[in-house]
């Protein structure tokens, strides 16, 4: 169905002949006489310029049609389309701090193409590969993704877009954010994004391989203000706890704060998870997905494609062949003038 989103504007269509009508007329006398001009033009009768004019005038006129048709906002409205939807908000929010670059993660199933020989990959490789998978299963959730290093940035907003949600996260990169660990920052950043969505649906899924050692929150304040606000938050300690190895040997998640992201979960409601290799981060999306199941609604949606640009555009382009066209007369009069 066709229709204009703001048909009054159509009644500005016949302007310029209203302002042609309405504009004083002024007698003025010919600054030079031509005894023979009348004389002249009768026997040339309609002469070539006079055409042009008038199909300058036209020209114009059909400008002025096409910009106001484009400014009426023409569009086209389909069909009556449902859409699923669940209603849920959840923010996901992901260490890239300079730990995620530890190659401890073994091939699972679900990432084994991105392995070459059987050689580990980086954190932040496997997590982009299960958790962009998590991502693309929420259809009908809202998703926002927040990346977090010495500070939290707000990378997707909330949007039932998964695909770019996926995307984005994808193309994070290691030190992005700085190498350092603000999980208090993050969970807060992701609080204030879920502040005014409706209570019940508000969900946050932290996932870091370290402790907070940045930012300017406290995680344990920021969970509080979750709890308050009825935020519901499941956090996922991440990274492999084999040695080193060397005579230094340590464990290669010893810097994991456990004990901080089980508080963290207990105290909104959540849950605390951790997970040593790839499998084990695809078995806690799983429980995730059992944990918050999507119940999906329908909802009806009518797409709209504007066309404001097609009359736009062909304005644009009468206006240029107009000007090119008086620029060539204004030329070829002046050879005239000078031959």
């Amino acid at each position: 169905m066709f229709e204009f989103g703001l048909l009054w504007l159509l009644v500005l269509l016949p302007l310029p002949l209203i302002m042609r009508w309405v504009k004083p007329k002024t007698d003025s006398a010919p600054a030079v006489k031509v005894p023979f001009y009348h004389t002249a033009a009768e026997l040339a009768g309609s002469s070539p310029l006079k055409r042009k004019r008038w199909g300058h005038g036209i020209t114009l006129w059909l400008i002025w049609v096409l910009l106001v048709i484009a400014a009426a906002d023409p569009r086209w409205i389909g069909e009556a389309q449902s859409q699923p939807y669940s209603g849920r908000d959840m923010m996901l929010a992901v260490d890239i701090s300079k730990s995620m670059e530890i190659r401890d993660m073994l091939p699972p199933g679900i990432v084994a193409m991105q392995f070459q020989n059987g050689e580990p990959i980086n954190r932040l490789t496997a997590v982009k590969a299960v958790v962009g998978d998590f991502v693309t299963r929420r259809t009908g959730d809202r998703l926002g993704l927040i990346l977090f290093g010495d500070q939290a940035y707000v990378q997707a907003p909330l949007t039932y877009d998964t695909q770019t949600v996926n995307q984005l996260l994808q193309e994070a990169q290691i030190g992005f954010a700085g190498g350092a660990t603000a999980i208090g920052d993050a969970l807060g950043l992701a609080i204030k994004r879920l502040r005014e969505r409706p209570e019940g649906s508000r969900r946050i899924i932290l996932l870091s391989d370290g402790a907070n050692t940045a930012g300017n929150t406290e995680p344990l304040e920021a969970a509080r203000i979750a709890a308050d606000m009825g935020v519901k938050v499941y956090t996922i300690g991440f990274g492999s706890n084999r040695s080193t190895g060397g005579f230094f040997s340590r464990s290669a998640s010893a810097d994991l704060d456990v004990r901080t992201l089980q508080q963290i979960a207990e105290s909104t409601g959540g849950e605390f998870f951790r997970a040593e290799s790839t499998e084990e981060l695809a078995e806690v999306h799983k429980q995730l997905d059992a944990l918050e199941p999507i119940e999906l609604d329908e909802r009806t949606v009518r797409p709209m494609n504007r066309l404001f640009y097609w009359p736009l555009g062909l304005a644009l382009l009468l206006s240029a062949l107009l000007a090119a066209s008086r620029i060539h007369l204004r030329r070829a009069n002046l050879a005239g003038g000078v031959s």
